[in-house]
Formats: structure tokens, sequence, C-alpha cells
């Protein structure tokens, strides 16, 4: 008989939570900038982005996914780029 007890979960296990975020039926664009956008306009896509971000139930295991794979675009768990990119710099100086 041959042993799995030490074979790897399944990916879909290590993301089941995905299943149930409240982005999941939204578009990309929504989370995610076109080529060259600046200013007001990424500001105003991001803060649209994170209103969804802090009524999803899942937002805590999707931030902690993005800051553990080091997400580098889009909106991930109500933080953007610049806020995950900052929190991690933070982490490694301490």
């Amino acid at each position: 008989m041959n042993k799995t007890a030490r074979l790897p979960r399944p990916v879909v296990d290590s993301y089941q939570w995905q299943l149930d975020a409240a982005c999941r039926h939204e578009e990309t664009s929504r989370f995610f900038h076109p080529d060259n956008e600046r200013g007001s306009a990424r500001h105003n896509r991001e803060r649209r982005a994170k209103e969804v971000c802090f009524e999803c139930p899942v937002m805590q295991q999707c931030r902690a996914h993005a800051l553990n794979a080091r997400e580098p675009f889009g909106v991930w768990g109500g933080l953007g780029e610049l806020e995950r990119r900052d929190m991690l710099a933070g982490d490694r100086a301490a």
C-alpha cells in the first residue's frame, strides 16, 4: 500500500477561502490598475476596490495571502500595493 501521509495537501485546500470572497464576481479591473493609471483615477479605483474588501467575510485571509505571497500588484485584503510594500518593509526592519 502506498504511503500518502507525506504528500502535500491539495492546493485547493489552501485557497478555499476565495470561494467566499466578495470580489469573486467583480471585474478584476476594479482591483488591478491599467497601464499608466495615476493620480486621482488610481486613488478612486483603489477606494472603490477597498469598499468591496471592507465588506468581505474573508478579508483577513486575503490580506494574509497577499502578504505571504508578496503580491506585487492590485488591492488584496483592503491593502493597495504601496500599503503592502510598506508593511513588508516594516517587517524586515523589525
